[in-house]
């Protein structure tokens, strides 16, 4: 069964890669598609880097200053916002906000036998459901990254300030971050990030196209596009990892 879902998830992205040359035709839904990604997580978004960020310098910040290198507490929040916590955390955010509507709309569609009536009238549901959502969410998620990881390292430094027992300047945490994270760093969290929202939107896709068994099947297939979506990132963040730690 792990066989053939990874067989139709590949052909479903082959597909959506044919139909790519259509895209600008259906820019109205992508810019729609757009709209609901980032309606649906922006606020969630920054909260949640917010305090991540805050957390990260709370955990180390105490502990590097026992041993003297507190200074490097902005770089250590840095990178790990940059390459690691900003892409995975917002990929399992959008999987289970974004990827989870997606897998409802679609499935709910099929069970309405409205899927079956673009198919009467000649219209491809790869290229009318899944191409807009595919353009829209490679578009939005990076941008979203970017985003959380300029929050975290904002949720870091103000921790960093007013907690006593760090006690570093905005000056200081500011300039270690600058000296540990690169262009290559945030290129590194990018990527990532692309890759997750193809995860996110493949499997959710598929399983909304897959969906059996009335509403309740669509429940079901909700729950596996957000199990099997973080089990694959997860997945593939260690083998992103692999490939990336030598830049």
């Amino acid at each position: 069964m792990f066989y053939k879902d990874i067989g139709e998830l590949l052909v479903l992205f082959w597909k959506t890669l044919q139909e790519l040359p259509q895209a600008w035709r259906h820019r109205r839904k992508i810019f729609e598609q757009l709209f609901e990604i980032g309606n649906a997580s922006l606020f969630m978004v920054g909260l949640l880097s917010l305090f991540i960020g805050g957390v990260l310098a709370l955990q180390t910040g105490p502990v590097f200053k026992d041993r003297g290198v507190v200074s490097f507490v902005g770089g250590m929040v840095g990178l790990a916002m940059a390459k690691e916590l900003g892409p995975v955390m917002m990929a399992i955010l959008i999987a289970g906000r974004v990827g989870s509507a997606m897998a409802a709309e679609i499935g709910s569609m099929l069970i309405f036998q409205e899927i079956d009536a673009l198919k009467t009238m000649n219209i491809n549901p790869v290229r009318f459901l899944v191409l807009p959502r595919f353009v829209a969410i490679a578009i939005a998620m990076p941008c979203l990254v970017v985003l959380a990881t300029l929050v975290g390292w904002m949720g870091g430094a103000i921790v960093s300030v007013a907690n006593s027992e760090i006690a570093l300047t905005f000056d200081g945490y500011f300039n270690s971050l600058k000296d540990m994270v690169g262009p290559l760093d945030m290129l590194n969290g990018s990527i990532k990030s692309l890759v997750f929202s193809q995860i996110i939107v493949f499997v959710s896709c598929h399983q909304g196209l897959n969906t059996r068994g009335g509403p309740r099947g669509v429940g079901r297939s909700v729950t596996k596009a957000v199990v099997n979506s973080i089990i694959l990132i997860l997945i593939a963040d260690y083998f992103l990892t692999r490939i990336m730690i030598k830049w």
